[in-house]
């Protein structure tokens, strides 16, 4: 006779132990799929941080530079309506 008809509730047992333990071992192997998306996430983050701050540092520059030529631009305003000067000579 088998173990089940012996006695059934340690054949049930067993099985519930069995399932239990097969559905656990896969479970396992999602930690490593979980650990490498966790990875990604934390470089494509720090690339995206970095981004951040080169475009920020090129905002400042483009300011400054726009401030330059806007400055420049009125001082060629103001030689373009000065008087001509009479040459020597």
């Amino acid at each position: 006779m088998s173990l089940t008809k012996q006695h059934p509730a340690m054949g049930r047992l067993l099985g519930v132990a069995i399932v239990a333990s097969l559905g656990l071992s896969a479970c396992a192997t999602y930690d490593d799929d979980f650990a490498r998306v966790n990875s990604r996430l934390d470089q494509l983050d720090t690339r995206v941080q970095s981004a951040a701050q080169s475009a920020e540092s090129a905002n400042q520059a483009a300011q400054r530079a726009n401030q330059r030529l806007d400055s420049l631009e009125s001082r060629v305003q103001q030689l373009e309506t000065s008087p001509s000067r009479v040459p020597r000579g």
